[in-house]
């Protein structure tokens, strides 16, 4: 038995670094997830695509679930755009989303817009309760990458 939790996120920030130089650490994909906590390994798979296996959650020396997908990035400089689509049959979890980029004043405005759908191998009964704990988890890694590439950034805001 399992079920799917949807995880949409959302967030913004402005920066004092050129709308160029964000662009370009956000299209360069491993550049950016070596700011992604919990990273385990990201293969590249080409023509775009990449291979995300974040750290496994344990409890007792058992692993309880492990997050693991794919997706394709294209990169668009002339509209500041960088935008992922899952790839369907590769892990457990498909995710999907945009990094759009603005300038404001003499730096950037940076937006990340996401959507996971993670399946979780577990009965249905514990949807209740592990859903909120999973968009939790998983909203906390984000703020954590946002974080790190506000830091790299140099961040305003």
């Amino acid at each position: 038995m399992s079920f799917i939790v949807e995880i949409p996120i959302g967030r913004e920030f402005s920066t004092s670094a050129d709308p160029k130089q964000v662009f370009r650490l956000l299209a360069d994909v491993p550049r950016s997830a070596s700011h992604f906590p919990k990273v385990e390994q990201l293969t590249d798979l080409g023509g775009g695509a990449y291979r995300w296996e974040m750290e496994k959650i344990e409890l007792a020396g058992h692993t309880l679930q492990q997050t693991v997908y794919a997706s394709r990035y294209t990169a668009d400089e002339a509209a500041l755009a960088v935008r992922w689509t899952p790839l369907d049959g590769v892990g457990n979890a498909l995710v999907e989303g945009s990094w759009h980029i603005e300038a404001e004043g003499s730096g950037s405005r940076v937006r990340l817009v996401s959507k996971g759908e993670l399946t979780l191998d577990f009965p249905g009964l514990l949807q209740p309760l592990l859903q909120p704990l999973v968009s939790f988890e998983f909203g906390r890694l984000v703020d954590g990458y946002v974080e790190n590439l506000q830091r790299s950034f140099g961040a305003t805001s």
